[in-house]
């Protein structure tokens, strides 16, 4: 009987240990994502400043939307440039996702917030498109939703794993629309991916946090500490990805445009 309730205390100690673990686990990824987020923010709106000028004598080029452009933003909105920074994240984040073994958890940590700074840059033309106050709106009530998602994600029951694949695949077919409406320029297109991506990006971030707690729970249990440290970077740029594409559709909803 005695063996029995030492067992006993045994394992419900280590799940304490685990349970309290996972807690810590979480609130590193959602710190390093928000500094992640901010890195993005700030670097997007010093960018879009240096870019823009009042003076008409000081401008190099003019957008359609009467936006006048320094030389810098000349050459980062109405050059060849524009196509290298619009898909340079893109592969920065295939590269990062591939290397990341290779690293170690601090040097991953540094990598990340260098990609944030450089997504920064990419979205530093919606300071341009878009007003300042219709961005910060956009913002806030895609803070809102992305914590209550990741919420039901973090405390549901219901396994999501079943979503996963489905999905990605709206992802896949999310990102080849775009490219193709990048020639075709159809806002009735537009408006459609807008929509999915809301939608798709919304079933990832309840899908990719339980994700990131299921996956703590497994490798705690085996003790592999240094890969969990990798883990909390990754989960950080996986709900960094979410969060960000979430905004990105709805401004293309609810911001009002310069």
């Amino acid at each position: 009987m005695a063996q029995y309730q030492s067992a006993g205390i045994r394992a419900g100690t280590r799940a304490a240990e685990i349970d309290a673990g996972l807690r810590a686990h979480m609130n590193k990824v959602y710190g390093v994502m928000s500094v992640g987020m901010l890195l993005t923010g700030g670097a997007a709106w010093a960018i879009s400043g240096l870019a823009t000028t009042a003076d008409p004598s000081q401008a190099a080029a003019q957008m359609a939307n009467g936006q006048m452009l320094t030389s810098l933003g000349a050459a980062l909105y109405a050059s060849p440039l524009k196509w290298v920074i619009m898909f340079a994240p893109l592969l920065v984040v295939f590269a990062f996702s591939a290397m990341i073994n290779r690293m170690s958890a601090a040097t991953a940590q540094l990598v990340f917030f260098g990609y944030a700074a450089l997504m920064g840059l990419s979205l530093s033309s919606i300071f341009l498109v878009f007003t300042g106050a219709s961005i910060a709106q956009t913002f806030l009530i895609t803070s809102i939703a992305f914590a209550g998602l990741s919420l039901y994600g973090y405390t549901t029951k219901r396994n999501l794993t079943g979503f996963g694949t489905f999905l990605m695949m709206g992802v896949i077919g999310l990102v080849v629309a775009m490219i193709v409406n990048i020639f075709l320029q159809s806002p009735a297109l537009s408006f459609a991916i807008s929509g999915l991506g809301v939608l798709i990006f919304a079933g990832l971030t309840a899908f990719d946090t339980q994700n990131i707690k299921n996956t703590y729970i497994e490798h705690a249990q085996m003790g592999d500490a240094e890969w969990l440290g990798k883990a909390a970077i990754m989960g950080a740029l996986t709900l960094y990805l979410d969060f960000i594409n979430l905004f990105m559709f709805l401004l293309q909803f609810m911001g009002n445009r310069e």
